[in-house]
Order: structure tokens, then C-alpha cells, then sequence
């Protein structure tokens, strides 16, 4: 920061004023008003006790306060033209958000919907043709028709909520990008004026000094802030449909794949994590990059549905992975899979999937996550059971062959972890 050059006390200047052969007064720069005085005016009272400067080195001083303040004026420029672009990214990235969104609840329901169908379907045909069991179809077709108005109602709302929340966002990512360019046309402003000032003469520049730097200090003091807006993962769809439960498959893990750190359970339905790294073969499928294992089946059709208890785990990763045998490749890469991660951070958990990498909006511990793979029809969703309800959803995704359930925990970094992934049983039905 420029210093400002010593000050002298108006009165101390008298003598100097009137011992020159110079007729003309000695002008000096006051600093406290800001004006033009001349030593003939030091006896007022209103200037006696203040402060005058030379007023070459009183612009000097002001030129280079100047200087430094428009680098910082610059700075700030940057910062906010790159919080604007980040705006207006955000902006496109909403919309697409809300049409990805848009497309997952109408694709739960719709296999909500399908699910339920099929079951009834399934029942009908069980049923042997008499005047009783005409009546026992006739009352599913209602219950179907029931409940087909019931999701179509839910699918409504839902909807609706999530098109209130992207108009909400939108307006204060408007308001946001408004306010930035009013702000940045304001610094730009600000800053030619101090350029121009810059290259006044002495007088000119030491009158306005103070004026334009309260103003710069008034712009800088501005804070740059993105919008706050609402992430469209807060649209959970609650319920989980039963039927599911028939669909799921008694999955369990593959010692072959098995990350050395990792120790499975006998029957290959728990994982954890072991003392010390076991020796294990150089087989084609084993994680040697991350704590990870495969599930034993594989699936390359139909519908199928598995649930994981993550208890406390403090990191874990679950979903499906690409195990195309035919490329020979070693599974788990990160571009084969499509998983959800929880991860605790600090006192709160987040929660991201994949691909691409996303953020979800959900901050409560998880203590059993559902697992549903669609291969017909290219779709992978999860569930939090314990809640109920639906985490995130993919559809068309691209499988080049049969895929595989995948399980992760994070490797310990120097010591134990008591981590650990359970797969559920299936549960009888009657």
C-alpha cells in the first residue's frame, strides 16, 4: 500500500509561504477536505490545526493508491466474469437436469406400473376357469386399474414439483446473471474512470481522489456469490414396489475377483476388511486397483433385483459392472461401471453416482441400499430400503455384454477398518 508523503501542519507553512520573493501564495493540498488551499488562508481557524500536503506529492501519493486499486479493481473483474459463466453453465446444466429427472419418475412408474402387470397376469393364468375365479380376475383388473390411476397421480405431483423447483432455480440463476452484469459494467466503469483520472493534472486528480476511491472500495466490498438453488435430487419418489421382491436373486460374492485386502465370509455373502493383504492367484478378474469384488452371477437378460446392508460403512461403492469376457479385459475400470458411492465427510455422509460423476442431494445414512437391473430395457436404479424410496435411476445405458454385480470399500490408509458390505437373502414368498 503507497504511503502518504509527511504531513505539515498548516501553520508551519506560513514562514515558507512568505519568505519567497514569489508574490504569488503557495497552494497546498488539504487532505481532510479535500480542496485547494493557499497559504494566505492559513490564519482561518477552520484550517489552522489540519493537514496540507505539497500537491505534486499528494498526487503522486493518490496516483499510485490509484494504480494499486485498479489492479485489485481487475481482479475482481475476472473473478466475476468467471462466476458468470458459471451462472450461465449452470443454467444449461439445470435444464438438463430437470429433463433427466423428468424421464426417471416417468420411468419408475411406468415400471412400477409393468411390474404390477405382470404379477397380476402371472396370478391369472394360475387361476383354472370358473365363475368364482372369473369374479377373483375381474377384481384384479380393478385393483390394476386402481392403482394405475394412483401412480399416474403420484407421477402428476411429482412432476409438478420438480417443474416448480426448475422455474425457482432458473429465476434466481437470472436474477444472479442480472446482477452480474450490472455489477461487472459498474467495475468497468469504475475502472476507466481511474485510468483517466490517472493522467489528470495534479489538481484535477487530488480534488476527486477520495470520491473515486470510496466508490471502488464501495464496488470491491460487493461479495460474489453463486445462486442458491434447489438440487433436483430432493425429488425423491417414496415407496418401493413389492414386487421387486420377487425379483430378487440370491447373489453372491466371487473369491477370484477379490481385492487382496479384502476377507469374505464362508458363504461368500460378507465382505470385509482382513489384518494383512492375503497372497492371492494373477487371475484375469481381480481388483488390483481398488477394494473391490464381483458378484458370482452374471446377467445378460431379464430383470434382477439384490439388497446390500452398508451398516456403518464409512465409504462403500455398489452397482454393476461391464464383464464382457470375450475382450479379455480386466473388469472394474471406471468407465465399465455404473455404481452409487456413499462416503462420510466429516459429521455428514454424500452420496454420488456414476457415470458421469454426480452429486445427489441426500445427507442421511443409508443402512440398506436395493440394487434393480433391467437389462432388456438398459436401466440400473437404486433404492435406500431402509427409507423406502428411490435414489437415482439410469436408463439407457449401453451394455456390450453381460454385466455383473460389483461391491467397493475404501482401502484403509495405515489402519484397520471395520467396513463392511452384507448381501441380503431373498425373502420367501407365498
Amino acid at each position: 500500500m503507497s504511503q502518504m508523503p509527511e504531513p505539515r501542519l498548516m501553520c508551519s507553512i506560513t514562514e515558507e509561504a512568505c519568505c519567497g520573493t514569489d508574490p504569488e501564495p503557495l497552494q497546498l493540498f488539504c487532505d481532510d477536505d479535500q480542496i485547494i488551499v493557499s497559504s494566505t488562508r492559513v490564519q482561518s481557524p477552520e484550517h489552522k490545526q489540519r493537514m496540507a500536503f505539497g500537491i505534486q506529492e499528494a498526487a503522486e501519493y493518490y496516483r499510485k493508491l490509484f494504480q494499486e486499486t485498479l489492479v485489485t479493481l481487475r481482479e475482481k473483474v475476472e473473478a466475476a466474469k468467471c462466476l458468470l459463466a458459471e451462472e450461465r453453465e449452470r443454467m444449461v446444466m439445470i435444464q438438463e437436469e430437470e429433463q433427466r429427472f423428468e424421464e426417471m419418475i416417468k420411468a419408475e412408474y411406468r415400471k412400477r406400473l409393468l411390474l404390477l402387470t405382470e404379477e397380476m397376469e402371472l396370478r391369472s393364468l394360475r387361476l383354472p376357469t370358473c365363475k368364482f375365479d372369473l369374479d377373483l380376475r375381474r377384481a384384479d383388473q380393478n385393483q390394476l386399474m386402481e392403482f394405475s390411476s394412483d401412480l399416474m397421480q403420484k407421477s402428476q405431483e411429482m412432476m409438478q414439483r420438480l417443474r416448480y423447483l426448475g422455474r425457482v432455480n432458473m429465476s434466481k440463476l437470472k436474477a444472479s446473471e442480472a446482477w452480474l452484469c450490472e455489477h461487472l459494467c459498474s467495475l468497468q466503469k469504475i475502472i476507466m474512470e481511474l485510468e483517466k483520472t490517472c493522467g489528470d493534472p495534479a489538481i484535477t486528480l487530488t480534488q476527486n481522489a477520495k470520491c473515486y476511491l470510496k466508490r471502488s472500495e464501495s464496488a470491491l466490498l460487493q461479495s460474489l456469490e453463486p445462486a442458491q438453488i434447489t438440487d433436483l435430487s430432493s425429488c425423491q419418489i417414496i415407496g418401493m414396489s413389492n414386487a421387486l421382491l420377487t425379483l430378487q436373486r440370491p447373489v453372491t460374492l466371487d473369491p477370484d475377483t477379490a481385492h487382496p485386502f479384502l476377507v469374505l465370509s464362508k458363504d461368500l455373502r460378507s465382505v470385509g476388511f482382513g489384518a494383512t493383504p492375503k497372497s492371492v492367484p494373477d487371475t484375469p478378474g481381480t481388483f488390483d486397483f481398488s477394494a473391490s469384488v464381483l458378484g458370482a452371477e452374471s446377467f445378460n437378460s431379464g430383470r434382477h433385483y439384490w439388497e446390500v446392508s452398508v451398516g456403518q460403512a464409512t465409504q462403500w461403492q455398489l452397482g454393476i459392472c461391464d464383464c464382457t469376457e470375450k475382450e479379455n479385459r480386466i473388469p472394474g475400470a471406471s468407465g465399465d461401471k455404473v455404481v452409487l458411492t456413499g462416503c462420510m465427510m466429516g459429521d455428514e455422509y454424500t452420496f454420488w453416482v456414476f457415470p458421469p460423476l454426480r452429486k445427489l442431494c441426500l445427507k442421511k445414512q443409508m443402512y440398506k441400499v436395493g440394487v434393480f437391473l433391467d437389462f432388456g430395457y438398459k436401466q440400473v436404479s437404486f433404492y435406500d430400503v431402509t427409507e423406502g424410496s428411490l435414489i437415482y435411476s439410469f436408463t439407457d445405458l449401453t451394455f456390450r455384454g453381460a454385466v455383473k454385480p460389483v461391491f467397493s470399500l475404501c482401502v484403509p490408509n495405515g489402519n484397520t477398518s471395520s467396513d463392511s458390505l452384507t448381501l441380503s437373502l431373498p425373502q420367501t414368498h407365498s
